[in-house]
């Protein structure tokens, strides 16, 4: 008998996405009700099988009660069901998590459920538990609002169109590019891309090339990448420069007449050696009863900046200046920011003061703001300040070296210094007594040949000198902010610019507290005075050991993020009331914003609208975040290319992190932070043990876990990533 032969069952049309193209019709309009026919329509699906699928795929939806039927034959989308809006942070393996309020925990969202969200973008999920796991996830139905659509990345060419493989590593997709909109670029060029449709049916976006930065691995290349990266411009527009330099710089005598007059009292400033624009000088003067009068003299850059002209525009968005290791990309055109309001020495300058009069216990007697002219007698480095701190003496030498140029320096100035150093003291006791936290960390810095090729690293801490800046500037933000926030013993309804800092999440906290616990630390919670002075103590304890830039690194995490607001809630980290930015508006629109409010106020004008503020500190926070993120990864790069030239070099490390795919290890001698891939460490198999922030060998059962002490060669050096790959060297 002849088998009879099986014959395989025809399959059915399907609808690629047909399920998220239904939930995205009726999520547009969520007040509209639908027949399937009408959804059939705008899908363009007009034979009678793709209908039917239609109807199946709106019985599902029935089910599971993400749409309900208004009345026979016709549905909207179920608003009291599982939908949400929140935004996206996507993973380097492609996956992602949505971030909403309405959840205590981000929710993960498998790669197939993305619907073509990217990372920070807006969007609306269907949030659900699965059914066998019973684990949370979210599918996202709609893009309401995209975070960015330009990127940078690589060209990759076929002969009629080509891919930009993307830079970032939270952009989980390569773009299409047709060959009309290649804009003559060529293979391997990096270049910056612009978004323009992203087709239901399509994988990819489609995208056209913007501009060409140049070949991956040029310096000049990978920094304007890091910046485009980010949104944030490297130079600007020919028009900006144009205005800026039309600018009236004369200083007129109607300018004088409305001003306090510094210039005949003893002002200096005190900056790094390759400083260019200084924001703020100080004065000092011995009065009569024995007090001091001293003088916070920052550039009165709103004389100049004058609201609604497109240099304002261009400030403002901007809103910072961003420091990269090679470069500052100023807020300002340079011949502001490092001439006009810069104050050079021996150059009067226009600017807006805070003047106290203080005694010897560094207590505040009298206050003075508003609008002054003065003269800088002379600039000092830090390095110069320090050494006349360290002497101790006003029997100094009239002739200080340190910079390579020679400074006379004047008796009185130095008496000026060492005064104001003891009351920088003071003040620094106080905001220590009263629970600000102490983050001197270290800062990493690099020794650049001519061709801004890193030579060599070294270590930059806060000393006296740089304190002695730090306090009177703090003083002057504190006060200014004090003057427009408190009136008659209690908070004042006026419009004001802020700096905040909330109080450190407690999770975070105990999560610090776990780490902690493993190098012999501890950290005390139970109320806010006692957390701010444990970590203090754990701060100081960690000082100069091996683990101390992990430890600060991730103190600073479990931090509140600092962030501009109309709405005061006072400032954590500094143990401050009330506390604004006013000392640095070279470099910060918020700055900007504070003199021409505080100058409102001084003119007795009424309060303006808080939503407009409100909405220029959102953007100045947001700005100053990408500002912060691009500064890490032009110091990644420049690790990375410092390493280039020490492979095969053995190395004492720290390790830093510990995650399921290998082990984070900063290097001691220079701060350098790599990967040692799990895969790559041949003595056993290893697995990831959350709980012990290590992973653990299965044979040898040899741990490797957060803090250990670790011996590593560099493997691999990519430069367009700032990625390094460590060996691990076993003994």
């Amino acid at each position: 008998m002849t088998r009879k032969k099986k014959i395989p069952k025809r399959k059915g049309r399907t609808i690629k996405d047909l399920g998220r193209k239904i939930l995205k019709i009726l999520n547009k309009d969520s007040n509209k009700n639908y027949n399937y026919k009408q959804l059939a329509s705008q899908l363009e699906i007009s034979d009678s099988e793709g209908k039917n699928l239609v109807i199946k795929k709106l019985n599902e939806f029935l089910a599971t009660k993400k749409i309900i039927e208004t009345e026979r034959g016709k549905y909207k989308i179920n608003e009291d069901r599982k939908y949400y809006t929140g935004t996206l942070d996507t993973t380097s393996n492609g996956n992602a998590y949505f971030i909403c309020d309405d959840f205590d925990e981000d929710i993960f969202v498998p790669s197939v459920n993305l619907g073509h969200g990217l990372h920070n973008d807006t969007v609306r999920a269907y949030v659900y538990k699965k059914r066998r796991s019973n684990k949370t996830e979210a599918d996202v139905v709609e893009v309401i609002k995209r975070a960015k659509k330009e990127f940078v990345g690589v060209l990759q060419m076929s002969k009629n169109f080509g891919f930009v493989l993307p830079d970032s590593n939270k952009m989980y997709t390569d773009i299409f590019i047709p060959k009309s909109k290649i804009n003559g670029a060529v293979n391997g060029d990096k270049v910056l891309i612009k978004i323009t449709d992203w087709p239901e049916n399509s994988k990819n976006p489609f995208g056209k090339i913007l501009d060409i930065l140049g070949k991956p691995g040029e310096h000049d290349t990978e920094i304007h990448s890091i910046l485009l990266e980010y949104g944030l411009p490297y130079d600007f527009p020919p028009e900006i420069e144009e205005e800026a330099k039309k600018l009236p710089i004369q200083i007129t005598e109607d300018d004088i007449s409305i001003r306090r007059d510094f210039r005949n009292d003893l002002t200096f400033t005190i900056d790094p050696k390759d400083a260019k624009d200084f924001d703020d000088a100080l004065s000092f003067t011995k009065l009569d009863n024995g007090n001091y009068e001293i003088g916070v003299h920052i550039a009165d850059v709103s004389h100049y900046v004058q609201e609604g002209t497109d240099l304002d525009r261009e400030a403002y968005e901007r809103a910072t200046s961003v420091y990269l290791v090679d470069r500052v990309v100023p807020m300002l055109p340079e011949i502001l920011s490092n001439g006009v309001c810069s104050l050079r020495p021996n150059e009067e300058k226009l600017t807006f003061s805070a003047v106290f009069e203080i005694n010897e216990k560094a207590q505040i007697m009298n206050q003075w703001f508003g609008r002054t002219i003065t003269y800088s007698d002379k600039r000092f480095a830090y390095e110069e300040a320090q050494y006349i701190i360290d002497s101790e003496s006003n029997e100094i030498s009239e002739e200080v070296s340190l910079t390579g140029e020679k400074y006379s320096v004047d008796n009185n100035i130095v008496d000026a210094i060492l005064t104001l150093d003891k009351l920088a003291k003071i003040l620094r006791k106080q905001r220590m007594d009263e629970g600000a936290i102490s983050f001197d960390k270290v800062e990493v810095k690099f020794d650049l040949d001519e061709k801004s090729n890193p030579v060599g690293v070294f270590f930059k801490e806060s000393k006296d000198a740089n304190k002695l800046i730090e306090e009177f500037m703090l003083l002057a933000n504190r006060k200014v902010a004090e003057a427009i926030g408190f009136s008659k013993g209690k908070a004042s309804n006026k419009t004001f610019i802020y700096r905040v800092h909330d109080e450190p999440d407690v999770e975070k906290l105990a999560s610090l507290q776990n780490i902690v616990n493993k190098f012999g630390y501890k950290i005390n919670t139970e109320t806010k005075e006692k957390t701010s002075k444990s970590l203090n103590k754990l701060l100081s304890d960690v000082h100069g050991k091996g683990e101390a830039n992990m430890v600060e690194t991730l103190t600073i995490r479990s931090m509140s993020k600092a962030e501009y607001t109309t709405q005061n809630i006072g400032h954590y980290g500094l143990a401050f009331d009330y506390y604004s930015h006013f000392t640095s508006p070279i470099r910060r629109y918020p700055d900007v914003m504070t003199h021409r409010l505080l100058q409102h106020y001084l003119e007795g004008k009424k309060s303006p609208k808080v939503e407009i503020y409100e909405e220029r500190c959102k953007h100045s926070s947001k700005r100053e975040e990408l500002a912060s993120k691009a500064e890490r990864d032009s110091i990644k790069y420049m690790q990375v290319k410092y390493m280039q030239d020490h492979k095969n070099q053995k190395f004492d490390g720290v390790v830093s992190g510990v995650t399921e795919w290998g082990v984070y290890v900063e290097i001691i001698a220079n701060k350098c932070e790599g990967m040692i891939r799990i895969k790559d460490i041949k003595d056993d198999y290893y697995i990831f043990d959350e709980s012990q922030y290590a992973i653990v060998g299965q044979a040898t059962k040899n741990t490797i876990q957060l803090g250990d002490n670790v011996v590593v060669k560099v493997k691999h050096t990519d430069l367009e990533r700032k990625h390094l790959d460590f060996e691990l060297v076993l003994s």
